[in-house]
């Protein structure tokens, strides 16, 4: 059994030159830092910058047996960073190898049992493989449990009302869904953070996460919530930090399981995503911590 992360891998485009970039991909390499057995499920381009992805990825140890090679282009992200460091993204998508994803190709969960899927970013609203990958989640659901990271991003996708209603359909089908402060104001401009939390766990969801920046994090389940603080750092940027964060909370329910969240449990988790993403933000692009780095922060 492995940790399956499905989604995109694409190029940042940073003001400092081309870096391996994509939600998904950021939180497969985080897994595999940390010592998981993680594959990849995306379309990766035989192109230049495909070569790179693939590289990088292998490097990192992200197994790619179940991704699929495609001689369309790669996906680009073209960054530009404020004065915070917070980022912000220009995507070139239309027929690339990135969003390629077909029935024929995606792995069958009945037969491969995965411990665990975890998903989202643009993968789950740009058409039609989002569809495709809902309809496929909806079978991995049957076998594993579904992180989901919506990810938002308006650049892509300014209809908030279209947002909304794929984002709902995706926590549907989720045990976690884990997204930023920033993701549910621009959805939710009308609910608070507590009330889109708790509406969620009415339905199948069992844990929310909400990373908040340098306010920390906090952790919503039924009739409970957890809240760490975020660690200080000098901020390179923020680019990466919130696929750390989902990479620790696949990492635990893979180590306490979903119901297993909870309480101190949950707090600790958080304490150690908290610890992750801030090593993760006092360097340029999305450069997750590897294991020797995260135990040495967590023992100081």
């Amino acid at each position: 059994m492995s940790i399956w992360v499905c989604g995109e891998v694409l190029i940042d485009v940073l003001p400092t030159g081309p870096v391996v970039g994509g939600g998904p991909a950021n939180t497969a390499k985080a897994l595999a830092r940390l010592g998981h057995h993680v594959e990849f499920i995306g379309g990766i381009s035989t192109d230049v910058f495909g070569q790179l992805a693939r590289k990088e990825l292998e490097r990192d140890g992200v197994g790619l047996g179940l991704a699929l090679e495609s001689n369309k282009p790669t996906s680009t992200a073209t960054v530009q960073l404020d004065k915070a460091g917070v980022a912000t993204y220009k995507f070139v998508i239309d027929g690339t190898a990135t969003f390629e994803f077909s029935p024929s190709w995606l792995p069958d969960p009945e037969r491969l049992k995965p411990s665990v899927l975890q998903i989202g970013t643009l993968a789950t609203v740009v058409e039609p493989g989002a569809t495709v990958l809902f309809d496929w989640a909806v079978k991995c659901a049957e076998f594993a449990p579904i992180v989901f990271d919506p990810n938002v991003r308006p650049s892509f996708l300014g209809d908030r009302k279209k947002y909304c209603q794929a984002v709902e359909k995706w926590v549907g089908i989720s045990s976690v869904v884990k997204l930023s402060d920033e993701d549910i104001a621009w959805l939710y401009p009308d609910e608070s953070m507590d009330e889109v939390a708790h509406r969620w766990l009415e339905g199948e969801t069992s844990l929310v996460v909400v990373t908040r920046g340098a306010k920390g994090i906090i952790g919503y389940t039924h009739g409970a919530q957890e809240e760490v603080e975020s660690v200080r750092v000098d901020v390179v940027d923020t680019v990466g930090a919130g696929d750390t964060v989902g990479a620790i909370l696949v990492e635990g329910v893979i180590k306490y399981s979903v119901a297993g969240l909870v309480g101190q449990t949950l707090n600790k988790v958080l304490q150690r995503a908290a610890v992750a993403a801030g090593i993760t933000v006092s360097r340029a692009g999305a450069q997750p911590p590897w294991m020797h780095e995260l135990v040495e922060a967590l023992g100081k």
